[in-house]
């Protein structure tokens, strides 16, 4: 071991700091900007000092993004404390990743200069009328001598007016279509006042002091090089980075579930009633418990996702939609679980940690509508259920890729952008790999009795699922109710699939192999998450699910320390 750090115990360090006595990440100081609706522009200087900006830069730019699970556990640090921060810091990554998936050497290499420098970067697609429709879009860009000129609004956007620099999808063919509209770098300091106008803050109920407004061009002209990729590719390109920003947007999930765990447990610990501890009672450490469970399972699904990206990114188009769809989702219940919990507190402003769960509840709504809606993802899910399906039955998966994504103290293949594809014609080898790790765990005596017996009933739901995935012809129009219910359990697939894959690599893992971790212990944590999927799937096991060993475990956490399936650490060699 060393005394070097990774980056996010860095940053956490350093966000301790900046919450002490009022400081930009302090509760008070979030409550009063919440408040008076007012962006947080002292705690975004604290994370530019840090550095943060590099990591959204790739390591191949000079950047220190080489690892999407480790920005990934950088933004999840920042919306643990305020996810108004996260929201607001993190749009420059999504604005900046459409140039790293498509944009040319010499464009990729200045941006990344100006990334690194703390330049705000905004991605602007969506319009008033339109939403999430992006191909009935109407900002045009009409093509000239020496280059393009801009006409139209975009709306609802994140850093529309703070961000000088905004990646935008314009219509250039009058028809549309999906070869109808290109992706552009805008520079707005380089374009003169009446070109542009920058739109009104809209108000919001949750991340207040976001700047969420527009952005207005009246006939501003563009150079030729503004363009990213090649003119028509702008959908494509827009499909293919989304497969990016939509893993690492989840992170905002798991920070939000870690604040709601903290103040949950915080408050069952000191809060009494006749004579004993609330958390002394079982039908309170139960439903502390379930909710732990919920994010646990948020956890093991964004780890093998974000790892995905560099080992199997030819399956990003599913993995992307099925972890953006799942994730919010998920996080939503253990936010409300955790509510439950809190009871009055959880929705006064002043009472309790100054009013941050009603804060943080309120905020973390926006995370299942940006980068496309729970509903816009399982449709993209849908569509591909023939693939899926027929790659299952035929028994064929990456056995490599699998193999890293799931192993977090494996070195991970250089992000290739390249490999993105609009459909996975390998499926999803995670879940097409069920029937394998069962027999895996059960061969090599890697578990229990009630893990053994838990991974059986799951690789039957998992084939029932999937049969019905056969059965179901998607549409285009008119998609069934049914299909959308039908994703989500090919979600619960999936987490369960990635649940039993880590803790397998984790019993064979040399680094691994003695951890003390309690949550490893008598395999709780994968027994207590692979019950709440069976549950979820409508196939609860015999016997109560290992909530209560959970919340045991969360209780007994220092301050500051938060559930994780990686307590251990990712890399012993990487540990304070």
């Amino acid at each position: 071991m060393t005394d070097r750090q990774t980056p996010s115990l860095e940053l956490d360090a350093l966000l301790v700091e900046a919450s002490r006595d009022g400081g930009p990440f302090s509760t008070a100081c979030s409550a009063r900007l919440d408040a008076l609706e007012a962006f947080p522009a002292e705690a975004c200087r604290v994370l530019d000092d840090f550095g943060l900006p590099r990591h959204f830069v790739p390591a191949a730019l000079g950047g220190r993004l080489d690892d999407m699970f480790e920005l990934m556990q950088l933004l999840r640090v920042v919306a643990r404390r305020d996810l108004t921060v996260a929201i607001a810091y993190g749009k420059t990554f999504l604005g900046s990743a459409p140039i790293w998936v498509a944009g040319r050497p010499e464009q990729a290499a200045w941006l990344a200069g100006q990334v690194g420098a703390a330049t705000m970067v905004t991605w602007a697609l969506t319009e008033r009328h339109h939403g999430s429709d992006l191909l009935a879009g109407e900002l045009s860009a009409a093509p000239e001598t020496h280059g393009w000129r801009l006409q139209g609004q975009k709306w609802l956007i994140n850093n529309a007016t703070r961000a000088p620099l905004v990646c935008l999808l314009a219509r250039t063919d009058a028809a549309g279509g999906p070869r109808g509209f290109t992706l552009f770098l805008v520079d707005k300091r380089q374009l003169t006042a009446d070109s542009f106008t920058c739109l009104p803050k809209e108000r919001t109920h949750g991340i207040r002091g976001a700047d969420i407004s527009g952005i207005a061009f009246h006939g501003a002209p563009l150079r030729a090089d503004a363009v990213v990729g090649a003119a028509g590719s702008g959908i494509e390109v827009v499909l293919k980075t989304m497969q990016l920003t939509r893993t690492a947007c989840v992170s905002l999930s798991l920070g939000a579930g870690d604040h709601a765990l903290r103040l949950a447990a915080n408050f069952i610990q000191r809060r009494g009633t006749h004579g004993r501890r609330l958390g002394e009672l079982p039908n309170v450490r139960w439903c502390l418990g379930r909710a732990a469970t919920g994010q646990l399972l948020c956890e093991a699904v964004s780890l093998v996702a974000a790892r995905s990206i560099h080992a199997l990114p030819d399956e990003m188009s599913v993995v992307a939609a099925i972890t953006k769809a799942f994730v919010p989702t998920v996080a939503d219940e253990v936010i409300a679980q955790a509510g439950e919990l809190l009871g009055a507190r959880a929705v006064l402003m002043d009472e309790h940690a100054d009013g941050m769960f009603q804060k943080l509840e309120r905020d973390h709504r926006i995370v299942g509508i940006f980068d496309g809606s729970t509903v816009v993802n399982r449709n993209g899910l849908i569509n591909q259920f023939p693939l899926l399906a027929r790659a299952y039955r035929e028994g064929r998966w990456n056995a490599d890729g699998v193999g890293v994504a799931v192993s977090p103290s494996r070195p991970l293949p250089a992000l290739d952008t390249t490999r993105l594809s609009l459909l996975s014609r390998q499926g999803c080898s995670l879940v097409q790999s069920v029937p394998e790790a069962v027999r895996e765990l059960r061969q090599g005596n890697t578990g229990t009795p009630l893990l053994d017996d838990l991974a059986q009933a799951f690789e039957a739901a998992t084939s029932d699922v999937v049969a019905e995935l056969a059965a179901c012809k998607p549409s285009s129009r008119d998609v069934p109710a049914e299909a959308f219910e039908l994703a989500w359990r090919y979600e619960l697939c999936f987490a369960g699939a990635a649940c039993l894959r880590l803790w397998l690599c984790r019993a064979v893992d040399r680094h691994h192999a003695a951890s003390g971790d309690p949550l490893w212990r008598d395999a709780i944590w994968v027994s207590a998450c692979l019950a709440h999927v069976l549950t979820l799937l409508g196939r609860p096991a015999e016997g109560d699910p290992a909530y209560e060993q959970v919340a045991e475990v969360l209780l007994t956490l220092k301050e500051g320390q938060s559930l994780t399936l990686l307590a251990s650490g990712t890399d012993p060699e990487r540990q304070p």
